[in-house]
């Protein structure tokens, strides 16, 4: 079981990336999945998860910005991130078989080895 995070990187304010979070083991769709994500000296929190019958939960820091999705046929799941924020600076890790609802994300089993996302001001 192996989740493999990319797309990380260095964006100026305003400006959008998308991670994607590539699963091999198992299939995404048998169990929710989510983001993460930890800022320097802050606790980790949870950004966003999907259901494996699409639900979604975002967090209000990115609700209206992040789109969370998943392929099945990629066994991927991708969170698009857009008018990115200094704020949003943190390593991004997902995350898969754990709890998912409308009230946010919890517990999960399986991590990734996290990406790196940097918004310049």
């Amino acid at each position: 079981v192996q989740l493999q995070a990319s797309g990380g990187g260095l964006v100026q304010a305003g400006g959008s990336l998308r991670l994607s979070c590539a699963a091999s083991g198992f299939t995404f769709d048998d169990y929710p999945s989510g983001w993460f994500r930890q800022a320097p000296g802050k606790e980790r929190e949870g950004v966003s998860c999907i259901t494996s019958d699409g639900s979604t939960y975002y967090a209000d820091s990115v609700k209206g910005r992040f789109t969370i999705s998943s392929d099945s046929a990629k066994n991927t799941v991708y969170l698009q991130m857009n008018s990115l924020k200094p704020e949003d600076t943190a390593v991004y890790y997902c995350a898969h078989k754990g709890f998912c609802s409308r009230y946010g994300l919890a517990r999960y089993d399986y991590w990734g080895q996290g990406t790196l996302v940097t918004v310049s001001s």
